[in-house]
């Protein structure tokens, strides 16, 4: 009896569409209220940094350059990140919020998974460990 199932089953396999899509080829949309990738707006954010304490997987640094400009670099690590949204929760600015369209986030090299959002010379000073222009050298 099991035997015939087997066939019965076989057969119906041979003859009915399969049940799985062709996602590489066929794309669907995303659904509304995905969390996905992390994105940063610059111009309202004034870099308090309670995005990077409420993180839980300490996936975002908020370098403060100059306060009074407003020379934030913001450095978002996409490997580390659990996708929770708490960070756009805890943002009192508004300045973050989690994109439902990029959700694909996988690469072949490690630095990818790297994001840092800011201006470009800004960058590099917090790269090469520049002090603050305000800050006083310790004595």
């Amino acid at each position: 009896m099991k035997v015939m199932t087997m066939w019965r089953d076989a057969l119906q396999g041979l003859i009915k569409r399969p049940a799985t899509q062709r996602y590489p080829f066929v794309r669907q949309e995303a659904p509304e209220r995905l969390r996905g990738h992390l994105v940063w707006d610059p111009d309202s954010c004034t870099g308090c940094g309670l995005c990077a304490k409420d993180c839980p997987a300490d996936a975002i640094e908020v370098i403060v350059l100059d306060k009074k400009a407003k020379r934030f670099v913001f450095r978002y690590h996409v490997d580390r990140c659990t996708f929770c949204a708490q960070c756009v929760a805890s943002c009192r600015q508004g300045c973050l919020s989690m994109l439902s369209d990029r959700w694909e986030l996988a690469a072949f090299d490690k630095d990818s998974f790297l994001v840092q959002y800011g201006d470009e010379a800004d960058v590099e000073a917090a790269l090469a460990g520049e002090p603050e222009p305000d800050a006083t050298p310790a004595e």
